[in-house]
């Protein structure tokens, strides 16, 4: 439940745990938040193709539905960093820079590229049962890789979220377990592993990216790390199953 409160913005019991818990001890979690949004999804994509629309217009309400489904959440991130690491000369510009409510030039686009790419792997699925378990596996995938970047890189800055974020190996390996485990129940073999290996490249570049730029992870890192994942992993399993 405190995944789902971290990542989703759907309806959930108020959470009072008896001690304060780091992000990193729930999140193994993730990749079960990842399957929720990503049927949620599906399930509009069904419908929407049940009722007449052609293959791209069920994609867009697809794409529409698992952003509200988390509150844009990780699409503001990607902006917040693609205008940080394009707009800043030094470290704390660049973190300052990406703090700032705003939307700029580089942040629009790396939204319209990432979305554009999520749309356009959609509509070339003709099947919808095809299509339902791409969105489940890609942004189970894309979540359950998060924790690695938890565990391997260190917050950039002394306060917010990341900050009091850590993860541990028992974690990753228990959050990468379970987003396997959906991703194999969900695609082909080969579907599953692409999702999970783009995944884990993608958390792997965007974290060194903002290592080396930022001095370390922020939420908004994070962010640009699933909807990376999840872009690129769309792509190419909709290309896998589209053979």
């Amino acid at each position: 439940m405190l995944a789902f409160a971290l990542l989703l913005r759907l309806p959930a019991p108020r959470i009072a745990p008896a001690r304060e818990l780091n992000v990193g001890d729930y999140a193994w979690a993730f990749p079960l938040a990842g399957l929720v949004v990503g049927s949620i999804g599906g399930i509009v994509l069904w419908g929407v193709r049940y009722i007449g629309a052609d293959p791209p217009s069920a994609a867009l309400a697809a794409i529409a539905a698992t952003m509200l489904a988390t509150g844009a959440l990780h699409e503001d991130g990607l902006a917040d960093f693609s205008d940080g690491i394009g707009g800043g000369r030094t470290r704390a510009r660049k973190l300052e820079i990406m703090r700032d409510s705003a939307v700029g030039s580089f942040g629009v686009c790396a939204l319209f590229v990432v979305l554009g790419l999520r749309w356009a792997a959609l509509s070339r699925l003709a099947d919808p049962a095809a299509a339902v378990g791409a969105l489940i596996v890609t942004h189970t995938a894309a979540r359950g890789m998060l924790p690695l970047m938890l565990e391997y890189w260190r917050p950039a800055r002394a306060d917010g979220l990341a900050a009091a974020t850590r993860s541990s190996l028992l974690a990753s390996a228990v959050s990468i377990l379970i987003a396997a485990m959906i991703a194999f129940a969900y695609a082909a073999p080969s579907a599953a592993l692409a999702a999970l290996l783009v995944a884990a490249l993608s958390v792997l570049v965007v974290g060194s990216l903002a290592s080396r730029y930022l001095g370390g992870y922020t939420g908004d890192v994070l962010g640009a790390a699933e909807q990376t994942a999840e872009a690129l992993g769309l792509a190419i399993v909709a290309g896998l199953l589209s053979r």
